[in-house]
């Protein structure tokens, strides 16, 4: 159980330091305590990969829920997470997600229909408004697997290693959203 208050991580080794107060199971933390990134990232990542899952699957099914549902199922889902992530990573890194998101839209297109080729279906058979819960997810999951990789190679509070990080970070996610694009085509 994740309990956040005025929270910011920042990593210290193979550790996450708290910039706030948080409060794992009966364990209270105080800004600069350090706690383990796996009790960050594993939670986090799976739960958000079931929720993501569970509203992809109800978007794109055949007989799927009705828009509304799907907005306040996704909604409040998407609402809890961004609220973890400006308590854990702060204002400024939640800002550059939705604006990378922004930027990514095409790739985040081609990734979410390669993604429904494994199910036979085409991205441009659902209306617009179908894509926003799925395409917030995996906004939110990208930036979580982000974070995960500067945190887990250290590169939080080292800037030429965080440069060298990113840069290749940025590099996979090009040449994997152009092999789902490709491979889309096919």
């Amino acid at each position: 159980m994740y309990t956040v208050a005025n929270t910011s991580i920042a990593t210290v080794a193979s550790s996450v330091k708290i910039h706030g107060s948080l409060a794992i199971g009966n364990k209270q933390y105080k800004a600069g305590d350090e706690i383990p990134w796996t009790y960050v990232y594993p939670f986090f990542l799976f739960h958000m990969g079931i929720f993501g899952a569970s509203g992809f699957l109800m978007a794109y099914a055949d007989d799927r829920p009705e828009i509304s549902f799907l907005y306040a199922h996704g909604g409040i889902a998407i609402l809890v997470y961004t609220i973890f992530y400006l308590a854990m990573f702060g204002v400024d890194e939640v800002k550059w997600m939705f604006l990378n998101a922004l930027f990514g839209l095409l790739g985040l297109y081609a990734q979410i229909g390669w993604i429904l080729t494994w199910f036979g279906r085409d991205i441009g058979d659902y209306p617009l408004p179908v894509h926003v819960t799925p395409f917030l997810y995996f906004t939110l999951y990208s930036f979580l697997v982000r974070r995960a990789v500067l945190d887990l190679t250290n590169s939080t509070e080292d800037h030429a290693r965080k440069q060298k990080v990113e840069t290749g970070y940025i590099v996979v996610t090009l040449a994997v959203n152009l092999g789902c694009f490709l491979l889309q085509m096919l």
